[in-house]
This record gives structure tokens, C-alpha cells and sequence, in this order.
């Protein structure tokens, strides 16, 4: 019996960078109706609000949990939001991580002439670099490295200038770095202990569920997974969940 639903967002729930649609939000609420829910992503706490939160009706939020960051962060509904740790970096991490990043890309030749938004973004507790820039439209996203073969070019050299942090590849074009032994697999062991829900009762759904993916951790920490190829793949796992919880 899986008595927790969690889900990676940006290439599982959502479009990368996008809102969730009318359809996955009757979902997800129908989905809450029945069993606990969780959303563990790479994405800013900006981000689940504006592609997640802004298009929730608000109802049976007590039973959602969020982990921003690949779960450096954890925020829990009672009459609002609130907090319950972050994992921050310090300046001087913050610092040399953007650094290493900016060498990788360089390093394994692939700056791009055209971008759109900021290249590395500070989330406190993690930083992103996204190749094309954090405003890249999907469709230039999805072109840019399908097979993930940039990407890993990129963590390579990157882990070697920084060996003491954790890299990892999530979304299109995204490499999240945050403190060592901070990844999904930590935000899956406090949803263990907050919520008081074995591994075995859990379920994953995620978009990066392979080595190297910042979904892939979920998997090793033991808790049963399924790899999807979109937001209309996890729409069709949601109402079979919903109909065989019901």
C-alpha cells in the first residue's frame, strides 16, 4: 500500500519552466482526495509558486509537502507556508561553484551565442547553471542536449574542480550543485521523518531517473520508482493511482 505520492516537477507535473495545466491540477487535487503528496524538484521556492501553487485551488494542501532545491528545503501548509529547514551555502561555496561552473562550460566547449535569461541562478541552497539561460524557450531547450552528453562533459570537469560538493544533471539544459550528501535522497529521508511514512510506502515519479539525473537518487535510496517521458505519461499514472486507491 503506498500511503505517499512524490514528484519531480519541471519534465514530470510540468513543462520545464512552465505551468502545470488545468488537467494535471484536477489531477493532483483528486490525487490529494486519496493519499499524501509530495513534490521534490531542482526548482526554486519561486518556481513550485508560480507553476504549481498559482494553479492549485487550495484544497487538501495539509496533505502536500514541497522540497524546493532537490530538497534542501522543506515547506509544509498550515494556514500558510511555512518552512521547515534550508540548507543554505555559504557565500564563499556560493562563490566557488559559480566559478567551477563557468570553467566546465568553457573547459568542454560549449558556450552558446544565444541566451535568454541568467546562465547560473542562486537558490540559497543550491545552485543552478542552465545552459541556454533560465527564460530558454522549451523548444531550444529540448534541442540543446538530448542525450545528455554536454551535460556530463560539463559535470565531469566540473566535480574535478569542485570534488567536495554534489553535481547532478535535472530538467533539459540544468546542473544542480548543492553540500555533499544534500540530493533527493535527503528530501525522501525527511519526508521519512516528518510524515512518518516508510520508503516502502512510497512511490516516485520523475523525468531524470537515470545515472548522473538528480532523480536518481530517490531510486537508490530503495524507494519504488517510475521513470516518465512527460507530463501526459505521469497524467495517465495519476488516475490510475487515483482509481486503484479509490
Amino acid at each position: 500500500m503506498k500511503n505517499l505520492a512524490v514528484f519531480d516537477l519541471d519534465g514530470t507535473l510540468a513543462e520545464s519552466k512552465s505551468a502545470i495545466t488545468s488537467e494535471m491540477s484536477s489531477l493532483l487535487e483528486g490525487l490529494l482526495g486519496v493519499v499524501k503528496v509530495a513534490v521534490i524538484s531542482g526548482g526554486g521556492w519561486p518556481q513550485f509558486e508560480s507553476q504549481l501553487l498559482a494553479n492549485l485551488s487550495g484544497s487538501n494542501l495539509e496533505g502536500l509537502s514541497l522540497l524546493p532545491t532537490c530538497g534542501t528545503q522543506f515547506y509544509q501548509f498550515d494556514k500558510k507556508w511555512v518552512k521547515l529547514y534550508s540548507e543554505d551555502l555559504t557565500q564563499d561555496e556560493r562563490d566557488r561553484i559559480k566559478s567551477a561552473l563557468e570553467k566546465g562550460v568553457v573547459e568542454a566547449g560549449f558556450q552558446v551565442e544565444q541566451t535568454w535569461g541568467d546562465i547560473i541562478e542562486d537558490r540559497g541552497s543550491q545552485i543552478t547553471m542552465s545552459a541556454l539561460g533560465q527564460e530558454a524557450p522549451l523548444s531550444a531547450k529540448e534541442s540543446w542536449d538530448p542525450d545528455f552528453k554536454k551535460r556530463t562533459a560539463i559535470v565531469d570537469i566540473v566535480q574535478k574542480i569542485i570534488p567536495e560538493f554534489a553535481i547532478r544533471m535535472g530538467g533539459t539544459t540544468s546542473i544542480d550543485v548543492t553540500k555533499p550528501g544534500i540530493d533527493k535522497a535527503f528530501g525522501i529521508e525527511k519526508l521519512h521523518k516528518i510524515l512518518d511514512i516508510k520508503l516502502d510506502e512510497m512511490i516516485f515519479f520523475g523525468d531524470a531517473l537515470f545515472p548522473g539525473g538528480n532523480d536518481y537518487a530517490v531510486f537508490e535510496a530503495g524507494v519504488d520508482s517510475v521513470r516518465v517521458r512527460d507530463p501526459e505519461e505521469t497524467s495517465r499514472n495519476i488516475q490510475t493511482m487515483i482509481a486503484c486507491l479509490k
